[in-house]
């Protein structure tokens, strides 16, 4: 059967594993005083990992992850992970939620308890979704790819086919991140199958189809340049994924404290926390997932996603558009994002929310913000989807 029970992995000698090589961790040498000038903070980091060491359970995690619906899909080589939650209202909309790089599905549980059941969280019923959250390809409990090319587009067609089997013939999307471009992809390949895209992010390597001799406004031209300076400032990790991410793994797969390090660093940049984690999260959440990238030993297969994309980007022929119709969310530290004039150059833009609050993180910092956006934008859309 491709859609199969999936069961939890939990090994008790993988977290004796763990919390022995966090207590051998051979650390670096820093400039007294430093702080966070040349990367990670020591002191800090060392603090993490003494959390991480003596205090993190991931067996309760596990457990708590356990009251969801876990499921697998089968095809080919490639299993995927997937939870799968049913609305309660009259007729809840089939929604997949997509997460990117470096989260993981657990990005979404607050998401998805307000969108499963939104009655519980100050909502109205009809407002339900039936809720699909897959691990992408690499990442997390999904297998992890052997072959050349399972970039975003052939995700897309993956998660198209999971839905079928689902007995979902028609859907809602929503993404961050590579999530966000997932999502595209299935807007573009797709279109009579999805009922709207809801996006936090503007794919990254999204490029509208530009006539011959289109003009940029200021504001385009603007964005362009700020998002070159950003590459110049802070792609240092995107720079080594889409190029040599095999590299970089071995460390990374090898050293728990080098993986906290090179995750919780993004996580510190692009939330709306001023450089302080705990203002958004808790050491549990944040440690969950970069405890589910240690277990599932997923950093290459999840890093080498950079490099796919890189190969087969986000790029629309001139004229293209992806009409599906469009909604984004726009969190304030979601830098650099691009004005609404560029988007609508390849996206069929038909609702658009600046948020008080939040970053890239959009599901984990600001759960019910986005949860209202979603519920908002696919209204519209529901006596339509419910009458086809």
């Amino acid at each position: 059967m491709p859609i199969q029970p999936f069961q939890l992995p939990y090994s008790e000698s993988a977290v004796r594993d763990l919390r022995e090589r966090l207590a051998r961790t051979r650390w670096p040498d820093t400039i007294p005083g430093s702080g966070w000038e040349y990367g990670f903070d020591l002191a800090s980091l060392q603090r993490i990992c003494r959390y991480w060491r003596e205090e993190f359970d991931w067996k309760a995690e596990i457990g708590r992850l356990a009251s969801l619906h876990h499921l697998r899909y089968v095809t080919g080589d490639q299993s995927i992970h997937f939870v799968h939650e049913r609305g309660p209202g009259p007729s809840p909309i089939p929604i997949l939620l997509v997460h990117g790089w470096p989260g993981s599905f657990l990005e979404t549980r607050k998401l998805l308890a307000r969108l499963i059941d939104p009655a519980a969280h100050g909502g109205e019923l009809s407002d339900s979704f039936d809720v699909v959250v897959p691990s992408l390809p690499g990442f997390g409990f999904s297998s992890q790819p052997t072959e050349h090319g399972m970039d975003t587009s052939r995700m897309a067609d993956l998660f198209a086919e999971l839905m079928t089997e689902l007995g979902y013939e028609r859907f809602a999307c929503h993404g961050g991140d590579f999530g966000a471009e997932v999502c595209s992809w299935l807007g573009r390949r797709h279109a009579a199958r999805i009922i709207g895209l809801h996006l936090n992010y503007s794919p990254g390597s999204y490029r509208p189809g530009l006539q011959p001799g289109a003009v940029l406004s200021r504001e385009e031209q603007q964005f362009l340049a700020d998002a070159n300076r950003w590459l110049e400032e802070s792609g240092a990790y995107d720079h080594v994924q889409s190029r040599t991410p095999q590299t970089v793994a071995y460390g990374l797969n090898d050293s728990p404290a080098a993986l906290a390090a090179w995750i919780l660093e993004k996580f510190r940049d692009w939330a709306d926390c001023d450089g302080d984690l705990e203002t958004r999260f808790t050491w549990d959440e944040l440690l969950a997932n970069v405890t589910l990238y240690w277990m599932s030993e997923t950093i290459h297969s999840s890093c080498r996603l950079y490099f796919e994309v890189r190969k087969a980007p986000l790029h629309l022929a001139p004229g293209e558009r992806i009409e599906v119709p469009c909604g984004i969310a726009h969190l304030p530290k979601e830098a650099p994002f691009p004005p609404r004039s560029w988007i609508e150059r390849g996206y069929n833009v038909q609702h658009w929310t600046e948020f008080a609050r939040g970053g890239h993180f959009a599901a984990m910092e600001e759960p019910e913000a986005l949860a209202k956006d979603i519920r908002t934008f696919f209204r519209k859309f529901r006596n339509n989807f419910h009458n086809d």
